[in-house]
């Protein structure tokens, strides 16, 4: 079973995401800031990281980069995962590290779809 932390500080979109994810057959680790996100993924392999951008103590970018410089976590993919929907958002987030964006509020079609695509796992057309 694919894992996958949900960085989230907001309840109710973490409820969402983590209902969502487990709908789909997914194992969901939940953190609510970057410093537990940091710990988290230390503990235990994870295979997919969505990532808030606007987070409480350590904003989603500064988390990206800590990821991205660590060689354990550097190669698991993180999907901005964002309320931030400005036009250059989603390129300024690939060009920071992350793998790909999803926009809130979630269209689940294209949130499955996304998901699937980056676990390698294969999308329907």
């Amino acid at each position: 079973m694919k894992r996958i932390l949900v960085v989230e500080d907001n309840p109710v979109n973490m409820e969402l995401t983590v209902d969502l994810l487990e709908s789909f057959g997914y194992y969901v680790i939940q953190a609510i800031d970057g410093f537990e996100a940091l710990e988290k993924v230390t503990e235990r392999k994870v295979d997919l990281i969505l990532l808030d951008i606007q987070l409480p103590k350590m904003d989603g970018m500064e988390v990206l980069s800590k990821l991205k410089s660590d060689l354990q976590t550097k190669d698991i993919p993180v999907v901005a995962l964002t309320a931030h929907s400005m036009r250059g958002d989603e390129e300024r987030f690939i060009e920071a590290g992350c793998s790909g964006y999803i926009s809130k509020p979630i269209d689940i079609h294209y949130f499955r779809n996304t998901i699937r695509s980056h676990l390698g796992e294969t999308v329907p057309l």
